[in-house]
């Protein structure tokens, strides 16, 4: 059985570290991305079961393609993250996210994983 996979793109690299070391502990292939382009790419060749997505960027709004990765891999479940309150963008009717401000808290996902939003 293959094991899920989380996507993380965010430009701050002790979450990331911190994310990484989390689903590690959980058996999920974790992979970082600290760029919106770099992460576009692991989208090409990867299906992540989670992504966890940063809206401020040093190349773009993270948000602004939330919806087209909601559209692509729609079983896909998608944590907007930000330490803002940056305007919700317009997702599919049908997506599975999360709004999920900073400091990320890890009870919270381990509360996620308990509703079954993020599944182990």
């Amino acid at each position: 059985m293959d094991r899920r996979k989380v996507l993380i793109i965010d430009d701050e690299i002790d979450l990331c570290h911190l994310l990484k070391s989390y689903f590690l502990r959980k058996n999920y292939e974790v992979y970082l991305s600290h760029t919106l382009e770099q992460g576009l790419s692991f989208l090409k060749t990867l299906q992540p079961d989670i992504i966890f997505l940063d809206n401020n960027l040093p190349d773009g709004v993270g948000w602004s393609i939330a919806p087209q990765i909601a559209s692509e891999l729609p079983e896909t479940h998608i944590n907007l993250i930000s330490a803002f309150h940056p305007a919700m963008p317009a997702m599919p009717r049908e997506a599975k996210f999360t709004l999920i401000e900073k400091p990320i808290s890890l009870a919270d996902l381990d509360k996620q994983f308990a509703n079954g939003a993020i599944q182990a």
